[in-house]
């Protein structure tokens, strides 16, 4: 579409565009860390079209591109893809500096850094380029997506579209719909999760969603007791009962202490009084950790602050303490509309957060 256009029939030619879905020929993807690497790959393996990746340096979209040929030839190789299949889905990704190579493509995700500025930032430089019915998804965690949106000069075009990782296993995307949002924006979300095989259950717009705020209220109550006194092996251990993928502190390992400090921090300013700061959390994101165990299991130093008053962990009390705090979590949930039911919180943790048969209502039971 031409760039040599007045506004104003910018405006009348996206109003029109987006009364009907946008077919999706061609995407974008802002990022090129491991989860914008994992979407860049997805969208092309699931979709079948030319995606263009793109960063600040070209030593990150390098190191994207091997990180994706690295994949796709141990896929090959193991008999998961085709016999050139390999080669057909990395010839469909580019990268690039340049994000007025976002000119043709019918929608782009972000998934940059968790930062609102910086994301805002983004959607305002992609809006000089993008034609104005292209979709603009973002991939944030628990910031606010009618935030990113305001201000836009068409904000009804854009949605939150939250994967999991790892994204080719994890079946959910939580699908945020903003008071701006278009009902044609909408259903072409829908139809691009359906087409990557993934659920999209609709979540209202609220700080963490649904998986993320119920995750971090769990790793909010582990990291208090931590905090507290309580030694954090034992701590952790606490809830191996309850069946979970992984316990709360290798969680908090997968996912990045520095990325998980900044999804508690923004359910802290909304929430200050159930999401408390934790100090150990914030000692391990500081000193560049990966988690808080070594390769050997034990707790690495930069981990042990020195606790109030150190004491013996009590299994029982803080599974009950756990099962109380997420139970009250979870109503609140409900209460502010975020999900209409229970039934979506459980399939939001099982299909998010891998938790067992029966999701957080199983675990509130037993």
């Amino acid at each position: 579409m031409s760039n040599f256009f007045s506004p104003t029939a910018g405006r009348m030619a996206a109003a029109a565009a987006l009364k009907t879905p946008p077919t999706i020929e061609t995407f974008g993807v802002v990022g090129a860390g491991l989860m914008a690497s994992q979407l860049g790959l997805l969208f092309a393996d699931k979709l079948r079209i030319p995606v263009l990746l793109s960063d600040l340096s070209s030593e990150r979209i390098s190191a994207a591109m091997h990180r994706i040929h690295a994949h796709l030839d141990t896929q090959e190789r193991r008999g998961r893809i085709q016999k050139g299949e390999a080669a057909e889905i990395a010839g469909l990704i580019r990268g690039t500096t340049d994000l007025s190579g976002f000119r043709n493509c019918d929608a782009v995700i972000e998934a940059v850094f968790e930062d609102h500025a910086v994301k805002r930032s983004v959607f305002k430089q992609l809006e000089e380029y993008v034609a104005p019915d292209a979709l603009l998804l973002t991939n944030t965690s628990s910031l606010s997506v009618t935030g990113m949106a305001r201000g836009l000069k068409q904000p009804e075009r854009v949605l939150g579209f939250h994967f999991f990782n790892p994204v080719a296993v994890l079946p959910l995307v939580e699908l945020v719909r903003t008071a701006f949002s278009s009902d044609a924006a909408f259903t072409s979300a829908c139809n691009l999760a359906q087409d990557l095989g993934k659920t999209a259950i609709p979540v209202a717009d609220a700080p963490g969603f649904v998986v993320n705020r119920l995750l971090t209220r769990l790793f909010s109550e582990i990291l208090a007791e931590i905090d507290k006194g309580g030694d954090p092996v034992a701590v952790d251990r606490s809830l191996e009962s309850w069946g979970l993928p992984m316990t709360p502190l290798q969680l908090i390992g997968y996912i990045g202490p520095t990325v998980q400090r900044h999804i508690s921090e923004t359910l802290h300013r909304a929430y200050p009084d159930r999401f408390a700061r934790s100090a150990s959390l914030g000692a391990v994101a500081a000193a560049g950790l990966h988690g808080f165990f070594d390769e050997d299991g034990k707790v690495l130093p930069a981990a042990l602050i020195p606790p109030p008053e150190p004491h013996e962990v009590d299994q029982n009390r803080i599974q009950l303490r756990l099962r109380g705090a997420l139970a009250q979590e979870a109503q609140l949930i409900l209460d502010g509309g975020v999900v209409a039911s229970w039934d979506d919180i459980d399939r939001c943790m099982i299909l998010g957060a891998n938790f067992p048969p029966g999701g957080l209502t199983r675990l509130l039971r037993i």
